[in-house]
Parts: C-alpha cells; structure tokens; sequence
C-alpha cells in the first residue's frame, strides 16, 4: 500500500504544479491590447563621456506616488471621488519608474550633469532630485492627460532643499483610448521632465 501510494502521489504533485503554473501566468486570461512606455523627446548622445566629483552629480530617484499610480494600468477621473481605468492599456512597467527615466534622459540630453539613479552611485550621491508623482492619467472632465509632479531638491550634504511643483496637460484629441491617452501623457511628461530639466539648470 505505501509503494502504491508513492507511486500516484509523483502525477498528483505534477498536476498540482501544473495547475499552480497556469495561475501565475495566466493561461486563458486575456493579455492587454496595447502595453505603453515613455519616449523622451530629447536623449543623450551615444558615446560622450563625462567626469564629476562625488559632490557635483545629480542621483535622481525614482518618486513615490499614490495608490491609484501604484500599478501599470492607467486611472481616468472620472469626478471628485471616481477613478476608473483605460480599458485594454497598460505600461510595461510602474509609471514613477518610467518617469524617473525620461527625466534623467531629458536632464542627461540638455545639460552637462553627470546623472545617476539610485542604484549606481557608489559613493555620495551629489545632489538629490527627490518627489512625488501626484497623478499621470486622465482628466476625463477635461479629456486631458494629466502630470503633475511635486519635486524636492536635496543638495549634497543635506544643507538644502528646494521644492517645485510642475504640472502639465495634453488634450487627448478623440476618445477615451489607449493609443491616443499614451501619446498625450508622453507629451506631457515630456513637459514636465523639459521645465525640471530649466529648474535644474546647467
């Protein structure tokens, strides 16, 4: 009886996992129609090198956002206390993410920093662009994409700190779609990542 046991548990358990695979990755689910990132308007040239003291890099970290941003998927505000989703759209990855990349391309692309992210300083981290990615999606009041970004500037030591909020809005142009609501953020992160950049200066 033991033996025979042991030999039905091996497909049981083969089964159980395969079960256990099919969730994970979603057999049967429906993949979305279109999955969006961010292309920054202005991008560093290949090749150029350049040289900074500890002290005089710019880390720029990826910002923290609220609940609704917490996910690849794209909030519509609908009024005051309604937030729904752009059906069939997600990004490829978190927002804040592929925010905080456009805006080290666009400062990289238009100034001579030497720009870095939280995983590749190895020393001190110069100065610091910190903040808050307060919404990036749709105004469906407005048909407008939205971006506001509340950003914190640290300087190196900790000695300062500067804030700045920067807002800007795209018109959808159409519907309520994927294609048509990822082209307007890119626009308006774009906008927003080019007056950081100004803030920022040289």
């Amino acid at each position: 009886m033991p033996n025979r046991f042991r030999r039905l548990r091996t497909p049981l358990l083969v089964a159980a996992a395969a079960v256990s695979l099919s969730a994970c990755i979603g057999l049967g689910g429906k993949t979305p129609s279109f999955l969006l990132t961010l292309d920054a308007a202005a991008a560093p040239s290949a090749g150029a090198a350049r040289t900074a003291a500890d002290a005089s890099t710019l880390t720029i970290l990826i910002p923290t956002a609220p609940q609704k941003l917490r996910t690849t998927r794209i909030p519509v505000q609908q009024d005051n206390s309604s937030v729904t989703y752009v059906k069939d759209a997600q990004w490829v990855e978190a927002p804040n993410r592929l925010f905080q990349r456009l805006v080290s391309e666009t400062v990289s692309a238009s100034t001579s920093r030497v720009v870095l992210d939280e995983g590749q300083y190895l020393t001190a981290p110069g100065e610091q662009l910190a903040g808050q990615l307060m919404e990036f999606g749709v105004d469906a009041r407005t048909g407008e994409a939205v971006v506001v970004y509340q950003a914190m500037l640290v300087a190196a030591g900790g000695k300062t700190v500067s804030q700045r909020r920067f807002e800007a809005r795209e018109a959808i142009g159409g519907e309520v779609e994927a294609k048509l609501v990822g082209e307007a953020l890119t626009r308006a992160a774009n906008k927003v990542a080019g007056e950081v950049t100004g803030w920022l200066g040289n």
